[in-house]
C-alpha cells in the first residue's frame, strides 16, 4: 500500500459487486463502469463478487481501496460496511450508521421528521401482519389511494402503486415478499432528484434533476435501467425558488442522516410546487443511464474524474 497517495499515484482498488441482493444484476452493471472508469484513471481495479469468500479474497488481495458497487441489502444496510471497517480497508461511501439509517425507509422518515423536511404520512406492514386487517386499517389512515414500498430494497422493487385505489391487501401480499413495508398516500406530482457530492468538509448539491418516463409509467426497475425508457431534464425545468428548496432539502437530508461522500435524494413535486421528500440513496447507481454521475458531471466532475475523486479520498481519510 502507498502512503500518501497525490493525484498521479496509482491505487489498487477492489470493487464490489453482486450478492445476494434483488439488485445485483444492476450492481453488476455499476462494478463494469467503475472499473472501466479507474483503470482509464491509472488505477489497478478488481471487481469482487460479494459472496462467501469476499473477505477472505481481500484480505488475501490487500487493496489500498474497497469501492462498494452494491446495490440493496447486505451491500447498502451497514452490513459489508461493518465488515471492511473489520478489515480495516477504507472504502467509498458512508459508514455502517449512515448506511443502515439511509437504507432503512421508516428509520429515514423519523430522521427527516425531526429535521423538519417534508414528508407524507404513513403506515408499516410486516409481513406476520394480517393483510386484511392492515389495509383497512391503510383505508382509515390514509384513504384509499396509496404507494407500498418494501423498506430495505431499492431500484423500485416491490413497489405496489394504487394511484386510483384498489386491492391494498393484495397489493401489500405483492409487497410483503421483501419483508416489511411503508405505506404512504400516493401523490400524484412530477420527480425529481438531487445528488451531492462530498468533498472533505464541503457538500456540493447537483443540479435538479427531472425524470419523464413514457406516458402511463412511472420510474420503475424497467424505465430506471433499460436504456431509452426514461429521459432526463437538467437542470429541471422549474423555479428558482423551487430548485433552491429542492436542493436545500437533499442538503438538509445528507447531513441529517450522517452520511458521507456522496447520496441522491429523490422527491415528488406537486403542481402546487409541494414536495415530498420520498428517500435517500447512500450508493446511488453507476450505469450508463443512472442519475448521479449525470449530475455530478455538471458540477464538473464527469465519470472518470468522479470516480478517481472518490477512490482517492476514501484512501485519504
Amino acid at each position: 500500500m502507498i502512503e500518501n497517495p497525490s493525484s498521479t499515484d496509482t491505487l489498487c482498488v477492489a470493487i464490489l459487486a453482486g450478492g445476494p441482493s434483488a439488485e445485483a444484476d444492476v450492481s453488476r452493471n455499476s462494478a463494469a463502469q467503475i472499473q472501466l472508469a479507474l483503470t482509464q484513471a491509472g488505477h489497478s481495479a478488481s471487481i469482487f463478487e460479494l459472496d462467501q469468500h469476499c473477505a477472505a479474497a481481500l484480505i488475501a488481495a490487500q487493496p489500498d481501496v474497497v469501492f462498494p458497487a452494491l446495490h440493496g441489502p447486505p451491500g447498502e444496510d451497514g452490513t459489508v460496511q461493518g465488515m471492511l471497517e473489520m478489515l480495516r480497508l477504507p472504502y467509498v461511501g458512508s459508514d455502517v450508521r449512515g448506511s443502515a439509517i439511509a437504507m432503512d425507509k421508516a428509520i429515514a422518515k423519523s430522521v427527516f421528521q425531526r429535521a423538519g423536511l417534508p414528508v407524507s404520512a404513513d403506515c408499516i406492514v410486516h409481513p406476520d401482519q394480517d393483510l386484511t386487517e392492515a389495509a383497512s386499517e391503510i383505508v382509515h389512515t390514509l384513504g384509499t389511494c396509496v404507494a407500498i414500498k418494501p423498506l430495505n430494497q431499492g431500484s423500485a422493487i416491490g413497489v405496489q402503486l394504487l394511484p386510483n385505489g384498489g386491492d391494498i391487501a393484495a397489493a401489500l401480499a405483492a409487497s410483503v415478499i421483501y419483508g416489511s413495508c411503508l405505506v404512504e398516500p400516493f401523490v400524484l406530482g412530477r420527480e425529481m432528484t438531487v445528488g451531492i457530492l462530498q468533498l472533505g468538509e464541503e457538500l456540493h448539491v447537483h443540479p435538479v434533476i427531472e425524470i419523464h418516463t413514457p406516458e402511463n409509467t412511472w420510474y420503475d426497475y424497467e424505465h430506471r435501467y433499460t436504456v431509452g425508457q426514461s429521459h432526463h431534464v437538467m437542470p429541471a425545468q422549474i423555479s428558482a425558488a423551487l430548485t433552491e428548496r429542492l436542493q436545500q432539502a437533499a442538503l438538509s437530508a445528507h447531513r441529517s442522516l450522517g452520511l458521507r461522500d456522496l447520496s441522491r435524494a429523490d422527491f415528488i413535486v406537486t403542481d402546487t410546487d409541494e414536495i415530498y421528500l420520498l428517500e435517500v440513496n447512500a450508493l446511488p447507481g453507476m450505469t450508463p443511464v443512472s442519475l448521479y454521475p449525470e449530475g455530478a458531471g455538471a458540477l464538473g466532475y464527469p465519470f472518470e474524474r468522479l470516480v478517481d475523486t472518490l477512490v482517492r479520498q476514501a484512501y485519504t481519510r
